[in-house]
């Protein structure tokens, strides 16, 4: 009697064997439909098992399972979310992100092990990183990682590996290469593995969550930009501004910056189609964070592409080389406040609460926002501190916020 099926020879005779017994039409109950029973679970063990050993990637272990199942592309719809996805996906065009990993796992009964090997990591030089210098013992203390790291120069490889496996083979850390990749603005130096940590990180997050519609640049109009200034005025109007973008497909996360990383904010292409925000809220400021967000908006609208996927800013800093850190300037200025109704307003010769709340309330924008501007032209930042909201934005992020 058949016990287990230990090779692809007795895997392949017990498929004969019951094609035979099916096509006799067994009954329940009779010997012969013992045997067909006891051979049908058989054949799916060793299919599991399979799986698990053979798998080189999770993309196979998908198709693998899909032949078993006589499934379609189309069938994968509900599990990853559209039909282009799941050609991107099955191309390996686009990486499979934690919430695609644990609908297959639950609908088709792929093992999570082969979703999520190792196999399926970005492309590097075993020696072309340092994988001890990552951060992990503050990733750790983040949450980020979850396993238990008692031996960091042992351990840290593995580690890193798994951290950044959903991230899909193809992805690299752009921020530890001297490539064009990505732009810097900073005048202080980096820690560029923990830069490249929180870039992960952010893109794990947005990956793992999607916008519910694709992204169009043309979305991004300067009245689209005026509107969602005017959530400014809400007491959560952070929060808020997440879904306010989700609908046009871009992805805010809010991520504080690891030690050594001195950025505010970043524009980052997740994937092909999934812009993200990447807000630091290294400034506790109401004035800070729409400046931010409107300056790396501009990014996404203007400047990322299949060569520049990454703008890292630290915004203490002028740029007065790049034209593209310029323009997100200047148009991340006018989009909160358009320079005519500035020049107009006794905002930009006073420095007063009144004229900072009189433009504010004529623009429909937060008085932070204003204050914020008149501090800037002027040079001056120990004027209106009661005005620019100190502390009130990362109290509305002290958990992980998605779009609803």
């Amino acid at each position: 009697m058949i016990t287990a099926i230990n090779s692809e020879v007795e895997y392949k005779a017990a498929l004969r064997e019951i094609e035979q017994l099916v096509d006799r039409n067994t009954r329940a109950g009779t010997p012969e439909g013992d045997r067909l029973n006891l051979l049908t679970l058989l054949v799916r063990d060793y299919e599991q098992r399979r799986i698990e050993i053979e798998a080189p990637d999770p993309i196979d272990a998908i198709k693998f399972r899909m032949e078993q199942m006589n499934l379609m592309p189309r069938d994968l719809v509900p599990l990853i979310g559209s039909r282009s996805k799941v050609s991107e996906v099955l191309s390996r065009k686009r990486p499979l992100t934690l919430s695609m990993a644990r609908a297959l796992h639950k609908g088709l009964r792929i093992p999570a092990k082969s979703l999520l090997q190792e196999q399926f990591l970005f492309d590097l030089d075993a020696g072309a990183v340092d994988w001890k210098r990552f951060p992990i013992r503050e990733m750790v203390a983040r949450g980020w990682i979850k396993e238990k790291v008692t031996d960091i120069h042992r351990q840290a490889k593995d580690v890193m590996h798994r951290f950044f496996a959903p991230l899909g083979k193809g992805w690299a850390p752009n921020a530890l290469y001297k490539q064009t990749h990505y732009y810097l603005r900073s005048a202080r130096q980096m820690d560029f593995y923990a830069l490249a940590a929180w870039n992960a990180r952010v893109c794990l997050r947005a990956l793992d969550a999607p916008p519910s519609v694709r992204f169009e640049p043309q979305a991004l109009t300067s009245e689209f930009m005026h509107e969602l200034a005017h959530l400014s005025t809400l007491t959560d109007g952070p929060r808020h501004a997440i879904d306010y973008l989700d609908r046009v497909g871009v992805s805010l996360i809010v991520e504080p910056q690891l030690p050594e990383t001195y950025i505010d904010g970043a524009a980052i292409l997740a994937s092909p189609n999934q812009p993200v925000v990447a807000l630091t809220i290294r400034y506790d400021r109401i004035d800070n964070f729409w400046f931010v967000l409107m300056h790396e908006l501009i990014h996404i609208s203007r400047h990322l592409n299949a060569e520049l996927t990454t703008f890292y800013d630290d915004l203490d800093v002028e740029d007065t080389t790049n034209p593209q850190e310029q323009e997100a300037d200047q148009l991340a200025g006018e989009a909160l406040i358009p320079q005519e109704e500035w020049i107009k307003s006794p905002a930009s010769k006073l420095r007063t609460p009144e004229a900072a709340q009189h433009l504010a309330s004529r623009l429909r924008i937060h008085p932070a926002i204003v204050a914020g501007r008149i501090r800037h032209d002027r040079r001056s930042y120990r004027v209106l501190n009661r005005l620019v909201g100190q502390g009130q934005v990362r109290r509305l992020f002290s958990e992980p916020v998605e779009a609803s």
